[in-house]
């Protein structure tokens, strides 16, 4: 790792429900720059936010003094493929160049995260040297995604149909982080694995 000339670059991903949220927390702790696509899209549809013009023109109706309602636009995008792919096209670019920014503040640093919930779904995978799955139990996922507030089992459904299954993505990462146990032994998890990837991160 020493001899890299840019950070190593860990994609963290998982379905939605399985922790992801609080690995990233953890890997902050340990001192790994994470960078978190979903607070990013959060930022630029907030209030003030540089995407909430275009959103409006593109999808009127769904923007306020708070920035794009979020309540209003769901329904419009959620399983239909057009119009989630017309959102997307606002929002994938700028976030890709809030990620740019993100690599050139932190280029000197050994170990970086990309938290991004469709690293799979939408081929993010191939811009990252490993990918660790954030992964438990299904029914603790169930439980934990229908105790959200306005979440229904039609929409949780719904959501699952667009996300690759998580049999499929534990397959396929490096690194299998289980949220499943209690919060001190996903934490040595997730410690061992920053270890394995770069150990003067830790330091």
């Amino acid at each position: 790792m020493a001899d890299r000339a840019r950070p190593f670059i860990l994609g963290l991903t998982g379905s939605i429900g399985m922790g992801k949220s609080t690995v990233a927390g953890m890997l902050t702790e340990l001192g790994v720059p994470v960078f978190d696509a979903d607070a990013a899209v959060h930022r630029l549809q907030g209030p003030d936010g540089a995407l909430v013009e275009a959103i409006e023109a593109a999808f009127p109706g769904t923007t306020g003094p708070g920035g794009v309602d979020r309540l209003k636009l769901g329904p419009m995008v959620l399983g239909q493929p057009e119009q989630l792919a017309r959102l997307e096209a606002l929002i994938h670019p700028a976030v890709a160049a809030m990620r740019e920014e993100f690599l050139a503040e932190n280029a000197g640093k050994p170990l970086l995260v990309f938290d991004i919930p469709l690293l799979y779904e939408k081929g993010g995978w191939q811009g990252v040297d490993a990918v660790a799955v954030v992964s438990a139990p299904a029914e603790q996922q169930q439980a934990r995604v229908l105790a959200r507030p306005g979440m229904t089992p039609e929409k949780f459904a719904a959501i699952l149909k667009l996300q690759v299954p998580d049999a499929e993505k534990r397959a396929r990462a490096d690194f299998v982080i289980d949220t499943g146990t209690s919060l001190a032994e996903t934490r040595a998890q997730v410690a061992q694995m920053v270890h394995a990837l770069a150990p003067q991160a830790l330091s």
